[in-house]
């Protein structure tokens, strides 16, 4: 029996399974399995490897079902774009908080591809398992963004165009995807998978109002997104340029948290 490690870092104080970087997979003939921190061994959780890609599918598909299927009720409720943004942010909030309860335990709940990069950069996952991961986040963002079409009667396939264009707009994507990353990634103090879930749709939601890109501040959302003229849309010709920002803010944010580690150490050695 061959086994493989495909994340390598275990908190000292994890309480119990840790969302996306807090927990150690093990991949062996008898499927997947983690250690919370205590175990000596790995758990084993009754899912394979495909039932990991399924999850991460399903979740951001319901996500990106959440953030394109709110804005075109929004639409249709009324004609305030204040009160629109409002309603968009909240079904998202509460999506976001469902999913990583829900699905952290399977996939440990990534639903982001500038999350999966940062996972591979620090070798937590394998690139064959982050690739697995992107194309399962990406197809999943398409399938959600075509439901909501359909559940609201509308052309299955309708490429927004709505244009986000503006250095601001990139700008705020850069600020909201560093600040999403900081918080998946942080290590300094030990969470619990609600706690992080917390912390996340808590910043998601504030950062729709915060910036002016409201906040996307995920890869696989930004394409998903394309596919619905809609309030929640972006044109074609604006993605590549917003996805470039986001990883940017990711690739920000895991220098700074490398810092902060770096600090942490010596700080900790020199006592």
């Amino acid at each position: 029996m061959r086994t493989t490690i495909s994340l390598v870092r275990i908190p000292d104080e994890s309480p119990d399974f840790g969302f996306t970087g807090c927990s150690l997979f093990v991949h062996s003939a008898h499927g997947i399995g983690f250690y919370d921190g205590r175990m000596s061994r790995p758990h084993s959780l009754p899912h394979s490897l495909p039932h990991t890609l399924i999850a991460e599918m399903l979740g951001t598909m319901f996500l990106v079902l959440a953030v394109v299927g709110s804005g075109i009720m929004a639409q249709l409720l009324t004609t305030d774009v204040a009160l629109q943004l409002l309603i968009n942010a909240a079904a998202t909030i509460a999506m976001l908080y469902l999913l990583i309860n829900l699905l952290a335990p399977l996939s440990g709940a990534h639903f982001n591809p500038v999350v999966t990069m940062v996972q591979m950069m620090k070798k937590g996952i394998s690139i064959s398992l982050g690739i697995g991961y992107l194309v399962s986040q990406v197809s999943g963002a398409i399938l959600g963004s075509l439901l909501a079409q359909i559940l609201f009667d509308r052309p299955i396939i309708a490429l927004s165009t709505f244009d986000r264009s503006g250095s601001h707009l990139l700008i705020a994507e850069v600020v909201a995807t560093f600040g999403l990353v900081v918080i998946v990634f942080a290590d300094w103090k030990s969470f619990k998978v609600r706690q992080r879930a917390s912390l996340i749709s808590l910043w998601i939601g504030s950062a729709y109002f915060f910036t002016s890109s409201t906040s996307f501040a995920n890869p696989a959302v930004t394409i998903g997104r394309l596919f619905t003229d809609s309030f929640a849309g972006i044109s074609p010709q604006s993605v590549p340029a917003f996805v470039a920002a986001q990883v940017v803010g990711a690739l920000i944010a895991w220098g700074v948290l490398a810092r902060v580690r770096t600090a942490s150490i010596k700080a900790r050695d020199s006592r």
